[in-house]
Parts: C-alpha cells; sequence; structure tokens
C-alpha cells in the first residue's frame, strides 16, 4: 500500500506541474492582437552617394639641377672632411624637406627655376653605420641632418637654408658643438 501512496502522490504532482503550465501560457496562446503594443518607427531614406568628379592625374617633370660655377669654386677652396669613427645604429634615412619655391624670390632661382640653397657638409665617411649615427646625434640636438651616397662615400649634410649667410653660421655653430670643420656647399637635391 506504501508503493501505491507514492505512485498516487507523483500523479498529483504531475497533475499541478502540469497545471501551473497550463495557467502560465494559456493565456499568452489566447490573447488577441489588440492588445499587443507595436512600435512603428519612420527611418528617412537612405541618401544618395554623390557623384565624384573624376580627377586626371598628369605626370609632372622635374628638371635636373645644373652646377653653378659659383658651387664649383667652394668644392675646389673646401677643406677635405673629417672621418668619423663608425658606429653601428641603424637609422632610418629620410630624404630632406623640399624647398618650396614660392618662399624665395624669382631672383634667387637657378637655372632650373629650382631656388638656390645652401647646406653645411660634415663629414665623408666610408661605414654607413658611422654616417647614420652622426645624422642620427644632429637630429636630435634639432639639425636636419641627411645623408648622401657620392662614389662610394656617405657625405653627412645638415641643411639645406636659403641665404648663404645663414649656412656660413650654421657651419660656426657646428664646428663649436661638434669639433668638425665642414663647408658650405650648394644643396642639390636628391636625384632619383
Amino acid at each position: 500500500m506504501a508503493l501505491l501512496d507514492n505512485g498516487l502522490k507523483q500523479r498529483i504532482v504531475g497533475a499541478l506541474v502540469l497545471l501551473a503550465l497550463a495557467v502560465i501560457f494559456l493565456p499568452m496562446l489566447l490573447s488577441r492582437e489588440d492588445e499587443l503594443q507595436r512600435v512603428v518607427v519612420d527611418a528617412p531614406v537612405m541618401p544618395q552617394a554623390p557623384v565624384m568628379p573624376q580627377v586626371e592625374m598628369q605626370p609632372v617633370i622635374v628638371p635636373e639641377p645644373e652646377v653653378l660655377p659659383e658651387e664649383l669654386e667652394s668644392i675646389a677652396e673646401a677643406p677635405p672632411p673629417v672621418e668619423v669613427a663608425p658606429a653601428p645604429a641603424p637609422v632610418v634615412v629620410r630624404p630632406p624637406a623640399p624647398v618650396v619655391a614660392a618662399s624665395a624670390p624669382a631672383s634667387r632661382l637657378d637655372v632650373n627655376s629650382l631656388p638656390v640653397s645652401w647646406s653645411v657638409q660634415l663629414a665623408s665617411l666610408s661605414s654607413r653605420a658611422g654616417a647614420e649615427n652622426l645624422q642620427k646625434t644632429l637630429r636630435s640636438q634639432g639639425y636636419n641632418a641627411y645623408i648622401r651616397n657620392v662614389d662610394g662615400m656617405n657625405r653627412v649634410f645638415v641643411g639645406p637654408v636659403i641665404e648663404r649667410a645663414e649656412a656660413n653660421r650654421l657651419r660656426e655653430q657646428l664646428s663649436r658643438q661638434h669639433k668638425l670643420s665642414g663647408f658650405v656647399v650648394r644643396f642639390q637635391p636628391e636625384r632619383s
């Protein structure tokens, strides 16, 4: 009889669970649509993408700079560059910032219509690492230093500046600070 009472209890509990589920879910199934709340959002129509005009690219021809006789004289009179001990320090070499032609008066343009400007050549090193180390030191002190490879030698320059007098002051300042006897040369844009 105890077994029967236990089975009866399970049936009663099962019936109560089914009744509770029916009480909870039956009203949801039988509810009407008008009782539901609807939210309608009126979004604007997606705008059309603007029509972009066609841009026509034209190649630009850059003239090769010519060496002026004044520069040849300054190179002939220049003392030999000072060798600096190499130090292994790889540095990314960036070309110098371009000089804007509009800032120079028309009388200060060379035969290629490029502004006449000057740089100070500080050293000519056989070691690329040594040249990069010197360039890194100069740049950390706020100088616009760059390297050009000429005939297998790595030349370190500071500049360019528009006025030759300013280049001479820069040469003297660098001589005092770094004990390097540089010389003023005409700035030549890097050739590709």
